[in-house]
């Protein structure tokens, strides 16, 4: 049965990147029997922009209808003036939403490649590979009461509201467990229990969860400002980092630095499989930004937004051995001295967008 993949460029550097991923898809249908049909709509921005709303019902229809969904990136000052419901990034912040995208899995490795491109001493990052699972949908981007207030006498009050329930984290929990499992089989749950009744129940229920059913694991309990210190000074002491959303996104924006830039991040976000169906909805995104400083320019690193693709050839169309390939054409691309402007050092060749993506599919062909 033909399988379905939606890609949404979305804005700035999104269409580019997008593109270059496009490349590999097609190669893979022409040449490694991938049997999908590729279809697009808009996201973001550019769906402001023709629909004024940045996600029509129309387009999350077909994210939900999809196999897989693929985007490039959302946001930009154009649309900076807009409320908060109706900015770019509310559309992507529905998309996971209405989609149930509660688990998602950013890995942050470093490419031998790339040591030396990270601002930590080689010693440090080089053979880095750790794995953060971020609660996707609850926590304080979606928690009410939530907004600003007029309070009078010049004096405004804003409010967000940070909420998690049992079964919320229990989910998340359990497929950091069941990662960790396949990995090196250590869970961080990194919270803030000691200032917070949210992050108290995190660590609580992390703990029933884990000793009920994954006590082979092992669980270490952290804080979450630990955490961000212990990534810059010992960051391969992680496997599998679960944290919550907010914490989950700074968190892992700072473990993409020790990669070298934040242009060699993929994403996976994940919900529940139908228990009918087997089918899993799936999102898949690099985590750097719009970036709208150098868009059009085609300089833009489409590494992660391939190697977000290599995560939805695994996971949404089990074609793990086209993933093995493509990971390790984007590895040994880097090994021959190709690089974009971000990841560049001297005596590499510098390259723009295209280029980075042809060099990784004459890899992929090899």
């Amino acid at each position: 049965m033909t399988k379905t993949l939606l890609i949404l460029p979305g804005d700035g550097i999104g269409p580019e990147v997008a593109a270059e991923a496009v490349k590999i898809v097609n190669w893979l249908r022409a040449h490694r029997g991938f049997d999908v049909a590729v279809s697009e709509d808009l996201l973001g921005g550019a769906s402001i922009d023709v629909h004024g709303v940045p996600l029509t019902d129309a387009a999350l229809e077909k994210a939900r209808a999809a196999d897989a969904v693929l985007m490039g990136s959302v946001g930009g000052p154009k649309w900076a003036g807009q409320p908060y419901d109706k900015r770019p990034e509310a559309g992507l912040l529905r998309l996971r939403k209405d989609l149930d995208l509660f688990a998602n899995l950013r890995p942050a490795i470093c490419f031998p490649a790339l040591a030396d491109s990270s601002t930590l001493k080689r010693e440090v990052v080089e053979g880095l590979d750790l794995l953060f699972v971020r609660e996707l949908t609850g926590g304080v981007y979606f928690g009410t009461p939530r907004g600003i207030e007029d309070l009078g006498n010049g004096e405004r009050r804003g409010v967000n509201t940070q909420v998690y329930t049992t079964s919320e984290i229990h989910r998340v929990a359990r497929v950091a467990f069941e990662l960790a499992r396949k990995r090196r089989n250590t869970v961080h749950s990194a919270e803030k229990h000691n200032v917070m009744e949210s992050g108290l129940l995190w660590k609580e229920e992390v703990q029933k969860l884990h000793d009920a059913e994954y006590a082979d694991v092992r669980l270490e309990h952290i804080l979450a400002d630990n955490c961000a210190m212990q990534l810059v000074r010992a960051p391969k002491q992680f496997d599998v980092i679960l944290t919550d959303n907010l914490f989950g996104d700074i968190l892992s924006d700072q473990a993409a630095m020790l990669t070298g830039s934040l242009g060699m991040l993929p994403s996976a976000s994940l919900g529940a499989k139908d228990p009918v169906t087997g089918k899993q909805p799936a999102l898949y995104e690099p985590i750097h930004g719009s970036a709208p400083d150098i868009a059009g320019k085609g300089v833009a690193n489409p590494c992660a937004t391939i190697l977000s693709l290599a995560m939805c050839l695994r996971f949404s169309f089990d074609r793990g051995e086209d993933a093995d390939r493509l990971e390790a054409a984007v590895a040994q691309t880097l090994a021959d001295g190709i690089r974009t402007p971000d990841i560049w050092v001297e005596g590499c060749r510098k390259v723009g967008t295209a280029e980075m993506g042809d060099a990784i599919l004459k890899r992929l062909a090899a």
